[in-house]
């Protein structure tokens, strides 16, 4: 089990020489995920030495630009590369209309297919799972309908305890998987061996989410509970909190508040708006209420695994 989070870009507004609109590359548990696609995020993705053919579905929070004014461009080059594998595509209802006209009107009809799946609940929901990972809805407040999105590992399997079933002869090879799906052992005569002697605790299932854009809105608190790493928008300092009511954005205060409510691992600020030139001020400002703090820059990773614990740079 596994996560790794690759920034690609976490600034607001508009994109500049050194700030990128948001994007961010998601693998967790084998699963390749792109949440939001600003504009010029093909570009990072080839930056960062991304294979676009990994990216299977394609998760939108709004209809701003600088969170999808780059989705038609990659669409476009998918096109280009001859991509066949489908394309599914979550965001709020009317992204199917935009896609579908620019693809109508410059003739781009894509050779794959493509799957919208457009959200207009204000109730967090399930919209998408396999047999590893699932993904909710984190319903946020902003000008415009908005989502945030919870990527969760299953549980996975129990482990194999290799020293306490090698004292039982009767075990084989074919028995593993059985045992590693929590069933108790039945020796030939009769005597049962709970699988707890035989078997360890599976990895702990490991999660991220991410909210932008969005005010500060304490009642997801209980949907991010004990979430391993949350991204929090940030677009303003303290001194600025007067601009967060009519622009519906946050502070990096108010998002340390967020995480420390809900007792997540690790606060990862970003959607800084451009009037700041010292970003540490963000840090500095978050540290106060909460102490794992990182702040997202373009070609910044997060990694986690079950052997590696929670960096808290």
């Amino acid at each position: 089990m596994s996560l790794k989070l690759t920034i690609l870009g976490c600034h607001s507004a508009t994109p500049r020489t050194n700030s990128h609109t948001t994007s961010q590359y998601l693998e967790i548990n084998n699963s390749h995920f792109l949440i939001d696609c600003g504009e010029g995020t093909q570009v990072q993705l080839r930056k960062y030495k991304i294979k676009f053919s990994r990216i299977s579905r394609i998760f939108i929070s709004h209809l701003h630009g600088d969170h999808f004014f780059g989705l038609i461009g990659l669409i476009s080059t998918f096109g280009l590369l001859n991509r066949e594998a489908d394309l599914h595509i979550y965001g709020p209802k009317g992204i199917k209309d935009i896609i579908i006209l620019q693809l109508k009107l410059t003739k781009s009809w894509t050779n794959f297919k493509l799957f919208f799946h457009e959200l207009e609940s204000n109730e967090s929901e399930l919209i998408y799972e396999d047999s590893k990972v699932t993904v909710h809805t984190i319903p946020l407040k902003h000008r415009v309908y908005t989502n945030g999105y919870l990527f969760k590992e299953k549980v996975g399997e129990r482990k194999i305890n290799i020293v306490a079933i090698s004292k039982i002869d009767e075990i084989q090879i074919c028995d593993y998987q059985n045992l590693k799906n929590g069933k108790d052992f039945i020796k030939e005569n009769g005597e049962v061996i709970e699988n707890n002697l035989l078997t360890d605790n599976p990895s702990r299932p490991l999660s991220y989410a991410f909210c932008s854009d969005t005010i500060y809105k304490p009642d997801i608190i209980p949907i991010l509970k004990n979430v391993n790493l949350l991204y929090h928008e940030s677009t303003f300092l303290k001194e600025h909190k007067h601009l967060c009511e009519t622009t519906k954005h946050a502070t990096a205060e108010q998002a340390a508040q967020i995480a420390l409510q809900a007792n997540v691992e690790k606060l990862i600020l970003g959607h800084y708006s451009s009037r700041y030139k010292n970003l540490e001020l963000f840090r500095e400002e978050a540290k106060l209420f909460f102490d794992n703090v990182a702040l997202a820059n373009a070609g910044e990773v997060f990694y986690i695994d079950t052997k590696h614990p929670i960096p808290t740079n």
